[in-house]
């Protein structure tokens, strides 16, 4: 396997303009269809966190590689670990949202 470009990107996105929000990954994905290669990211969850993202890119047959789950990872476990990265998120969001509220319980706050 060989390197053929790096993008990084810091921005997150969910929902149907992902893409647009994430100009590197869009870049990443037409590089690696011009190519006819796979893009290779370390977790699921650094890609999306959106199972529906997720689903669309294996619909379209978006060649794509999770280094922590390996080459054999088949679609129905992507589809786990993308719904369990949602989920991740939501509890998240949750965790964040209560502290903007003056809510006791997250990380660094006193309980």
């Amino acid at each position: 396997m060989a390197i053929s470009a790096e993008f990084v990107e810091f921005e997150s996105g969910k929902g149907a303009d992902a893409l647009e929000r994430r100009p590197q990954l869009a870049a990443a994905l037409a590089a690696a269809k011009t190519q006819k290669c796979s893009v290779v990211v370390a977790k699921l969850d650094r890609l999306s966190r959106d199972v529906a993202f997720v689903a669309g890119l294996m619909a379209q047959r978006v060649p794509f590689m999770v280094a922590e789950l390996g080459r054999d990872a088949d679609p129905f476990m992507l589809h786990l670990y993308a719904a369990l990265a949602e989920k991740e998120r939501r509890l998240i969001a949750e965790r964040t949202k209560g502290r903007t509220d003056g809510k006791e319980g997250g990380r660094g706050t006193p309980r």
